[in-house]
């Protein structure tokens, strides 16, 4: 009884009075009462108790006494038992303060001793060649001023060797250091051994009969490392990466009609020295379904099931495609959507049909349970504002929720330009039909610095250069500063806009300019001063209309010397105003005639004279905008179409009405090719009586018409001796290019994007006036001295072509643009172009 009593006592040896008191009043008890009566030791335990006069706390350095008692459960004027004693202790240990505790009864004072935690001084990292420290302290617990435990040293550990197996380093060490200082700090230091990446020797797969083994892996993102793939970031062993490949082989195969196909595993084997893993995925491919019969089936009252299956865009007896699911899906949401049920529950049901191998699918569409938005929230947006955002959100609190709304804000977010990365997310309320929006964004440079160049068989290097802010103060405001210099351009631009006047859906703004251009092609040099108001508003969700006012004062100089050969002296003296020159041409048998081209024919109404001189435009006009792109800056799929009209005369010197139209269709091609279709067509007429300007006519070429110079194909000017070649601008202009966005081996960081193309149109229609000076000149002219008269200006409403590749690199130091075409249709006074390339520089 005694032995099994001091055994249950002797367990806390730190109490040693209380141990002293509970075995005298237990030999007394036995003493006293017959042993088979006695009650067991742990009964006594708990029975037995002290009473604490005092709490005394010893060995605190930096926390407070009062603090520690506050931990404690004891506290003088109470009785404590073993139990109890127990408790405080762990309390004590819990608390992580503390590396020691003892705990004492002496005379009836609890005595407690403790040996505080040092704090921690500094992080030190060694080793870490590849990695940033900013990448450890995101997952690290311990971090200056914060309390050392050993506990969270080795758990610090592991994270760190984390990090570095995220980045395919598996046989990465990490050894932690404590040195010791004054006031209880220590500094920590983590010595690294950061290894060898750990590359992926060889990717095998088992089971695949369809599709080869170099073309599955050229589905999954994981790749085989190799010395000679220096852009390949994707050649290290990655267990999240893994799984994402198992989902893309899955989407492969059931695209292309494996509606049974499995993933049965998918293996990583590591090598003993820890450098290269070995993946295999064994895969069953099962055979190659059609689709069968496709229904749709609805309790929605208001929605017609006919309508409906006009929506699905699956046809029964094609290859089966989950993806074409997933896009009925959508479909058959957005038209319910748009027929007032904002919740519906769409469930596609597959049934297969082993011997036909066809899948039935049944698309049943049911009304979903009501869920209120109550409340949306927006984070990190570290620059911009709140409102900013907010207000592209077609969802407010209280609303019902809507995925297409939410899909819709979505996209107008990140249609902003103002981050990288946008995702809406949905959460529980604080009711069953309660649901909380968390919209997070990822901040990227809204401010931009670039410069670009030009370079062509004929043309001189262009610079340009131009400062913007696409979100200013986070307002969401822009502001940019556009400087361009050349050979024979000089320009100064400033640009503001405000998307929110008034703080109404009504975006407002205005430009200021001032350009000299000496438009070489054209044979003229124009200063131009001006600036205009603009105001736009949405007029749909897919739909913009904008307005504008443009008041600018032209002056403009033609380049018109003329040397021309007549038979006649009389003939040319009736042609020639004083200043110009008459010489004898005695081996031509006839006479030079050499003034300015203006003056030449007498008595002459001449478009392309008249443009000589001041002009003062003031114009009003419009623009109507449509945009269904899934993404505004990179399109895989959707449209837009733009008409713009402008009509000058609203006082001035100047009248026409000028149209353009310009359209973009992009679709989506299987092994991840994008097509993409353009068309571009222009249009412009004087009115009450007015004659179109060299300056306000269409200039067709360089970057508008690859394979040509700038203003490379239409109306021309031209000699067979090149005394004269120079184009004259066209009234009309078509222009089509069909684009194939090509798949390169880059990652998609390294920002490579490479197209094929083809550009296909005309450009021509000159004013009357400008045929019968046409003709008269014909009538005088011998360009070649060789007794034929010739006709100065050709205008060809002929078919150009030309195809090329196309390469745009968003490098380190800016975007880089090369465009490299070759012109296959084109007539022999056309001016082409082979390389233009263009580099800039972002902040």
């Amino acid at each position: 009884m005694f032995s099994r009593l001091r055994r249950a006592v002797l367990k806390s040896v730190s109490v040693l009075p209380v141990c002293a008191a509970l075995i005298i009043s237990g030999q007394a008890a036995a003493q006293t009462q017959p042993v088979p009566d006695a009650p067991s030791a742990a009964v006594q335990q708990e029975q037995q108790s002290a009473f604490v006069r005092q709490v005394i706390i010893q060995g605190n350095q930096r926390i407070e006494s009062d603090t520690v008692r506050s931990y404690l459960t004891i506290g003088a004027g109470q009785e404590v038992d073993q139990l109890s004693l127990d408790t405080a202790l762990k309390t004590l240990f819990g608390t992580g303060l503390f590396k020691d505790v003892n705990i004492a009864l002496v005379d009836n004072v609890l005595v407690v001793e403790v040996a505080e935690n040092p704090i921690v001084n500094r992080i030190i990292y060694e080793g870490n060649r590849r990695t940033k420290e900013d990448k450890f302290e995101e997952e690290v617990q311990l971090a200056p001023r914060v309390i050392y435990t050993q506990a969270k040293v080795q758990s610090d550990v592991q994270r760190i060797i984390e990090v570095y197996r995220r980045s395919g380093r598996f046989a990465a060490t990490v050894t932690p250091k404590i040195t010791e200082l004054p006031q209880n700090r220590v500094d920590v230091i983590f010595e690294i051994d950061e290894g060898p990446v750990t590359g992926v020797s060889k990717i095998n797969f088992i089971g695949n009969d369809v599709y080869t083994d170099a073309e599955l892996r050229d589905v999954v993102l994981t790749a085989e490392s190799r010395w000679w793939n220096i852009f390949e970031s994707n050649d290290n062993y990655d267990p999240d990466r893994l799984e994402y490949d198992r989902e893309l082989l899955r989407k492969h195969y059931t695209q292309s009609g494996y509606a049974d196909f499995q993933v049965v595993s998918a293996v990583a084997e590591l090598t003993p020295d820890r450098k290269e893993f070995f993946i295999t995925f064994q895969v069953e491919e099962g055979p190659q379904y059609e689709f069968g019969n496709i229904d749709v089936q609805t309790t929605l009252e208001r929605v017609n099931e006919d309508l409906l299956r006009r929506t699905v865009p699956i046809r029964s007896g094609t290859t089966f495609n989950s993806e074409l699911i997933e896009s009925a899906t959508e479909a058959i949401t957005y038209s319910t959507g748009i027929s007032g049920y904002a919740f519906v529950d769409v469930n596609p049901q597959l049934t297969r049909n082993t011997e036909a191998r066809t899948v039935d699918v049944t698309f049943r569409v049911n009304e979903g349970p009501r869920v209120y938005i109550e409340r949306i929230n927006i984070g990190g947006n570290t620059n911009t504002l709140d409102r900013v955002i907010r207000r592209e959100v077609s969802l407010v609190e209280g609303d019902a929720f809507n995925k297409i709304l939410v899909e819709r804000s979505e996209r107008r977010v990140q249609g902003l330009g103002y981050f990288s990365d946008v995702e809406i997310s949905e959460s529980p309320g604080s009711a069953p039909d309660r649901t909380v929006l968390d919209l997070k964004v990822t901040e990227q440079s809204t401010g931009s610095f670039s410069v670009g160049a030009g370079v062509s068989s004929t043309d001189d290097f262009i610079a340009n250069m131009s400062i913007e802010q696409r979100n200013l103060l986070g307002r969401g405001q822009l502001l940019q500063l556009d400087l361009r210099a050349s050979a024979r351009t000089r320009s100064v631009q400033v640009s503001f806009r405000e998307p929110y006047f008034l703080d109404r859906n009504l975006a407002a703004g205005f430009d200021v300019y001032n350009t000299r251009l000496d438009y070489e092609e054209a044979g003229f040099v124009q200063d131009s001063l001006g600036g205009g108001l603009n105001v736009g508003f949405p007029v749909s969700e897919s739909a913009r209309l904008n307005l504008n006012y443009l008041l600018r004062r032209d002056n403009v100089l033609i380049e018109s010397s003329f040397t021309g050969f007549v038979e006649d002296e009389d003939e040319a003296e009736s042609l020639v105003v004083p200043g110009a020159d008459i010489t004898t041409s005695p081996s031509q048998g006839g006479f030079a005639v050499s003034g300015d081209y203006c003056d030449f024919i007498a008595n002459q109404l001449q478009p392309t004279c008249e443009s000589q001189g001041d002009f003062l435009t003031s114009a009003l006009g419009y623009s109507l905008q449509f945009n269904r792109l899934d993404n505004p800056y990179r399109p895989a799929n959707g449209w837009r179409a733009s008409l713009s009209q402008t009509f000058a005369g609203v006082g001035g010197d100047v009248q026409y009405l000028k149209t353009q139209f310009a359209s973009a269709h992009y679709k989506s091609l299987p092994y991840d090719f994008v097509g993409s279709l353009k068309l571009n067509v222009g249009y412009v007429d004087g009115w009450g009586g007015d004659k179109i300007r060299l300056t306000d006519r269409f200039y067709r070429g360089g970057s508008t018409f690859r394979g040509f110079e700038i203003a490379g194909i239409g109306p021309r000017q031209v000699s067979p001796q090149g005394q004269r070649n120079r184009a004259i601008g066209a009234k009309a202009f078509v222009v089509g290019t069909a684009e194939m966005l090509l798949p390169l081996p880059f990652p998609e960081e390294y920002g490579i994007r490479a197209s094929l193309f083809t550009d296909v149109g005309t450009a021509g229609i000159v004013d009357e006036d400008d045929k019968r000076l046409n003709d008269d000149i014909a009538n005088y002219v011998d360009y070649n001295g060789d007794g034929i008269f010739d006709e100065p200006i050709q205008d060809d409403l002929s078919l150009r072509a030309s195809a090329g590749i196309s390469i745009d690199w968003n490098s380190p130091f800016g975007p880089v643009r090369i465009d490299i075409a070759e012109a296959l249709l084109r007539e022999d006074y056309d001016e082409t172009e082979s390389f233009r390339f263009s580099a800039g520089g972002q902040f």
